[in-house]
């Protein structure tokens, strides 16, 4: 008797769970197709068309070529990005305020002269070197964003003097040398030759990469759910982490296979998970978003303009300047060409075709990284499979076309939804 007791009591204990789990899952598997249905026809497409491209790009040429997908070549395309990714992440900044910084590609060779000509032909030591460097890209922009900031004269005509200024002030460094060649074996050479080999480096990124998002989730759910704001649910945010977890877990699998976890992808994606911090947990990341809603708004709001658009020009200085080390970095040398040729284009492309919108006010730091991702994956497979330069360039214009077509759309969705 007390047996059937028990076993009575274990079923209305345990039974009656199992529906109410299925609806709960039920209940958020028909929120969520709800609220895409929604995001879709109101034109807030996110990431989505950028990742269907990724997806598409690599599959061509997984196609194509079966080694564009191997170990090898993925790390490589890994270390590839973070020099113009870095570029692409000021350039973001830039395009949040509804403006565009036409002298990142200058400013990043500058900095790699400044570098060179102190470490090599003056033997500063090298870490003084890359601060003096880093140090100049944040003065140039500094520069750059109070003159744009007090002269109200817009920002590409500034930063567009700007670029034949500083082009011309790294001709005049590097001298008639033309060329410096940089240690192989120096700090500054390191940062995109060096890698963790040992497994669990890139298995605990991908870790803490997904604890952090679940904890930063949690808390951003906890908070709106104490005013009475809505917010996704426990289990939305369980199912969003783990998906970033297997993902993040995927590429540690496929790095680890080849040498580990580069130094060059940790320090891209710190600085790119620090600088989305920035703009989206803190007050000055509001005022940066305030102001690509409106200048004329955002004065008679009372934000101090001129100072958010001088830091904002000076954190575009600041990243060309890392980005055009990290370029030397990987071809260990330094010439006139630096920062020249299509680098100006990539970046601006990367962070459009990622998701910043031209018009200013939508976009984040990890618009840079897929739109990146984007390019060199198309670079990469064009390599791999021996396909003329000049289709490169065609075809990296036809997805940064139709990037600046989808964002006019998606605006004009949202204007028409009362969203824009």
């Amino acid at each position: 008797m007390a047996d059937k007791t028990r076993e009575g009591l274990a079923a209305s204990t345990t039974g009656p769970r199992q529906p109410q789990r299925g609806r709960a899952v039920a209940h958020a598997v028909e929120g969520w197709a709800t609220e895409f249905r929604r995001r879709l026809r109101a034109g807030e497409l996110g990431s989505l068309p950028v990742v269907m491209v990724l997806i598409a790009v690599w599959i061509t040429f997984q196609i194509l070529n079966e080694n564009f997908l191997s170990p090898r070549n993925l790390s490589n395309i890994s270390v590839d990005i973070v020099g113009t990714g870095l570029i692409a992440v000021g350039i973001v900044f830039v395009l949040l305020i509804g403006e565009i910084d036409l002298s990142v590609g200058s400013v990043s060779g500058l900095a790699a002269a400044v570098f060179a000509v102190l470490n090599v032909n003056n033997g500063v030591p090298e870490w003084l070197a890359v601060i003096v460097a880093v140090l100049a890209g944040t003065a140039v922009g500094a520069v750059q964003g109070f003159s744009f900031a007090r002269t109200r004269v817009p920002a590409f005509v500034v930063t567009l003097a700007g670029l034949l200024t500083w082009n011309g002030l790294m001709l005049y460094i590097l001298g008639t040398s033309g060329t410096i060649n940089i240690d192989e074996d120096g700090l500054l050479a390191k940062l995109t030759t060096y890698y963790f080999t040992n497994d669990a480096a890139a298995y605990g990124l991908a870790a803490i990469g997904a604890a952090l998002v679940f904890l930063v989730s949690y808390q951003d759910m906890r908070r709106r759910e104490t005013v009475g704001m809505p917010h996704r649910s426990l289990l939305q945010i369980g199912v969003r982490a783990g998906a970033l977890a297997v993902v993040a877990f995927a590429a540690a699998y496929v790095l680890n296979q080849f040498q580990g976890l580069p130094l060059a992808l940790l320090i891209f994606l710190v600085v790119v998970a620090g600088l989305d911090i920035v703009l989206r947990r803190t007050h000055y990341g509001r005022q940066v978003y305030a102001l690509g809603g409106g200048v004329e708004a955002a004065r008679r709001a009372s934000l101090r303009v001129v100072r958010v658009q001088t830091a904002v020009l000076a954190i575009s200085g600041t990243m060309a300047a890392i980005g055009g080390l990290f370029l030397a970095s990987r071809i260990t040398s330094v010439s006139q060409a630096s920062g020249s040729g299509v680098l100006l284009l990539n970046a601006i492309a990367a962070a459009v075709i990622g998701g910043t919108s031209l018009f200013g006010g939508r976009g984040t730091t990890w618009s840079a990284v897929l739109g990146i991702l984007v390019i060199e994956s198309v670079a990469s497979g064009m390599a791999t499979t021996d396909t003329p330069v000049a289709l490169q360039f065609m075809i990296t214009g036809g997805v940064l076309f139709a990037a600046v077509v989808i964002d006019s759309l998606s605006r004009r969705t949202q204007e028409a939804h009362g969203r824009a």
